[in-house]
């Protein structure tokens, strides 16, 4: 049995909520990307992350579908289980940090795949969508993938959001998207704190040269 962690990434104050993550710490014991992709699907972690080089970061990222070239919730988890100042991964390099309870990245907004940015009037309405809106037209973004958001204090760079992943995806939902989140912050060019599904927190500020740092906090499960 290949041994691996399980984190909680994008966890709310109290520890709950946040995404679950599957982190192979050595991954020479999965070596082959086919094993790895077996394993992703075997386990059934929204993603898998096999870490190749620890001290430099080095990672390679599963859903059980598919080899991605990044994404921000396992990159947030593996470099605060690592404690690593990077992340070197297949979209590029990404610089890393630990501040108090929460853990950051910083990434570029053309890494993870598009998605449509949906505008509510308010919380109390993004809170009531029952189903994934319908599609809007973003090149490249699957069917239904939409991130709902709202201001609840615009002045104060607070936000309310939910995230449907579309078509395909194997759930209505996602719990804590940090790709939207970094899409989001990117388009509004400033600092977010963002609530997302029923309870998990994202924070989020715009950095030099377009890039965009994202953290949260992250929990170890077992």
């Amino acid at each position: 049995m290949t041994d691996y962690d399980v984190l909680r990434v994008f966890c709310a104050a109290n520890g709950g909520y946040g995404n679950e993550l599957a982190v192979v710490r050595d991954g020479s014991v999965v070596p082959e990307p086919r094993e790895r992709q077996a394993l992703a699907a075997k386990l059934g972690f929204g993603e898998i992350v096999f870490v190749d080089d620890p001290e430099r970061g080095v990672i390679d990222l599963y859903t059980p579908d598919a080899r991605l070239p990044f994404a921000c919730h396992p990159c947030v988890g593996t470099a605060w289980l690592l404690d690593v100042p990077e992340l070197v991964t297949p979209a590029g390099v990404v610089g890393a940090r630990q501040d108090g309870e929460f853990s950051w990245i910083e990434v570029r907004p053309e890494w993870p795949r598009p998605c449509a940015l949906r505008q509510y009037a308010g919380a109390a309405e993004v809170d009531d969508l029952t189903v994934p809106p319908p599609d809007a037209e973003t090149p490249g973004a699957p069917p239904g993938r939409v991130y709902a958001w709202a201001w609840e204090d615009e002045a104060a760079g607070r936000v309310r959001a939910r995230g449907f992943p579309g078509r395909g995806a194997g759930a209505d939902e996602d719990e804590a998207t940090g790709a939207a989140a970094l899409l989001l912050t990117a388009r509004l060019d400033r600092a977010l704190n963002i609530t997302q599904g029923a309870g998990s927190q994202l924070l989020t500020a715009p950095q030099p040269e377009g890039w965009v740092e994202i953290g949260g906090r992250v929990g170890l499960e077992r």
